[in-house]
């Protein structure tokens, strides 16, 4: 899977790897959907470490379509509600 975070890049996520990702999607998806603000901003910041400590960054000259997309850190629980689909930002 192919993950990029906004403003930062694209990482390759092994496969063995998709479902701790996933996890911590659903944790952005309960925020958001509570609309928590500090829960949110907590929950991103875990789902952005997490793509970073599973995924290996590609090459800013590699261009591979993304699998999903993730805000960057700075995002405001509004902007992330206007990202967020059925499925949260991460595909099941």
């Amino acid at each position: 899977m192919i993950v990029r975070i906004l403003h930062d890049g694209q990482y390759r996520i092994a496969d063995a790897d998709v479902a701790a990702i996933q996890a911590l999607d659903e944790h952005v998806e309960e925020a958001v959907a509570g609309s928590d603000d500090q829960a949110f901003v907590a929950a991103l910041e875990r789902l952005v470490d997490g793509v970073r400590h599973h995924g290996v960054r590609l090459a800013d000259d590699e261009l591979i379509a993304s699998d999903a997309v993730v805000p960057d850190a700075d995002t405001t629980l509004t902007e992330a509600k206007a990202l967020l689909s059925e499925e949260g930002l991460i595909p099941d």
